[in-house]
């Protein structure tokens, strides 16, 4: 049931950072930073590219909530914590892009109105 739980919060706060209308200013303001010619545009540009990938961006959620809040490698496979926060990131990206291709066949599939 843990992984499960996972598996969703991963997806939703995914999902949140990349479509989510709420975090559109702080996209805008990385966007406009990452064109603009300063010291940080490398980092700009990594921020942009990674909150518009879900791939991308599910990987650095799963390292983050592998270390915050759960960590189901460690207790499944009994790894090391950082040995399995790594593989945290690897399975909510994994986890992200399997829920996210159904969702997206079904917008794909879904019937049309007359």
């Amino acid at each position: 049931m843990e992984l499960l739980t996972f598996m969703i919060m991963a997806y939703g706060m995914t999902n949140i950072l990349v479509y989510g209308s709420i975090f559109n200013t702080p996209r805008d303001f990385i966007r406009r930073k990452s064109m603009e010619e300063n010291m940080f545009k490398d980092q700009y540009i990594f921020l942009i590219d990674m909150l518009s990938c879900m791939m991308c961006c599910s990987t650095w959620v799963g390292f983050f909530l592998g270390i915050v809040v759960y960590s189901p490698i460690a207790e499944i496979l009994n790894m090391t914590p950082y040995l399995s926060w790594f593989f945290d990131g690897m399975l909510a990206s994994g986890a992200v892009w399997a829920i996210n291709s159904i969702v997206e066949w079904f917008e794909e599939n879904r019937p049309k109105q007359n």
